[in-house]
């Protein structure tokens, strides 16, 4: 098995929490060298983790010719102009989501990638789960009859205002740090983008939502629905995370279930006919799923499980929501 040499392009917290674990137990990946703002950092992260190399910049991480692809979980404010420099680079990216501010922004970042001859790919860890892939499985084959509604949410605590998260001048706000799980999970399941769509949100002094709702409607008259939140107890790390899938034969809802958790996850599925099933998946880590995918794709052997049509179509419902809530009216404090 051809291992792909990787570079991490930031000393980020979801890289430490989450990706380092995924990145160490995919077979064909290989940690070479990772960068930070600081040199000090960055050889920190190399012990910790096991890297080749350490960089000081994120330039001198692009400049190593042995780098394959990228790995960037730095701040929304930062995927767009360090994605474009990677790709013009030469480097594949594996990009945190979500993807890009805008659905412009996001459709340049692909149109760069296909002028550079590499693969772009957003890193929603969870779209790889073989959870996910078996519960759309049910959906295509017409278990529960055609779809009439879902609805799925991510709500989870509130941060100190030094977290991005709470912060307008890093992009912070519910809708980019959880809507876009919520959101994608719809658009996988029902396989199309809203032709309608209202959406309305508690907005902070600081001019981030910290709660968002928003209703999508479709062409065949179909509906789904979506929530997101930073709004349970105070740096607490908890979550709600649930989704209802409903059709003309039957449904699918979460039962124990996280977007990236690992584990024994569970779903029910009803039938009108009288199937009433607890039915259970083995997943494994989800981040390991996405690097090993993307690295098989550079090896010649598949495309992007997360197309650039997925990315660009759900970056675009992006748009409608923070517009329709104001998001982008309000100024960025000071």
């Amino acid at each position: 098995m051809r291992k792909i040499k990787w570079g991490v392009m930031g000393t980020a917290y979801i890289f430490e929490r989450d990706t380092a674990r995924g990145m160490s137990l995919a077979e064909n990946c290989e940690l070479t060298a990772i960068a930070g703002r600081s040199l000090e950092k960055a050889e920190e992260f190399k012990k910790t983790y096991g890297f080749a190399r350490a960089y000081g910049s994120y330039e001198e991480l692009l400049q190593d010719p042995e780098i394959e692809a990228v790995y960037i979980p730095l701040p929304n404010t930062l995927h767009y102009q360090w994605t474009i420099k990677a790709l013009k680079h030469g480097k594949h990216v594996l990009c945190e989501k979500p993807l890009a501010p805008s659905a412009a922004e996001a459709k340049e970042m692909f149109r760069t990638a296909k002028e550079n001859g590499v693969f772009l790919m957003e890193a929603f860890a969870y779209q790889h789960s073989p959870y996910v892939k078996e519960i759309r499985k049910v959906i295509e084959e017409g278990v529960i009859g055609e779809l009439r509604y879902a609805e799925a949410a991510l709500i989870t605590s509130d941060y100190d205002y030094s977290n991005i998260r709470m912060r307008k001048e890093t992009l912070g706000g519910c809708t980019y740090d959880l809507g876009v799980y919520a959101l994608s999970l719809v658009q996988r399941m029902t396989g199309k983008k809203p032709s309608g769509l209202h959406s309305a949100a508690s907005l902070s002094e600081e001019g981030i939502d910290t709660f968002t709702t928003a209703i999508l409607e479709y062409e065949d008259g179909s509906k789904a629905h979506i929530d997101c939140g930073l709004v349970l107890a105070t740096e607490k790390n908890s979550a709600l995370d649930r989704f209802q899938i409903h059709g003309t034969k039957g449904s699918i809802s979460s039962v124990d279930f996280g977007f990236n958790a690992p584990g024994t996850l569970t779903y029910r599925l009803r039938t009108f006919d009288g199937t009433d099933e607890l039915r259970s998946v083995e997943v494994p880590n989800n981040y390991c799923l996405e690097v090993e995918q993307l690295g098989r794709c550079i090896s010649g052997e598949e495309t992007p499980y997360l197309t650039e049509e997925f990315s660009v179509s759900l970056a675009e419902t992006v748009d409608r929501i923070l517009e329709g809530i104001g998001y982008g009216n309000l100024e960025i404090p000071s």
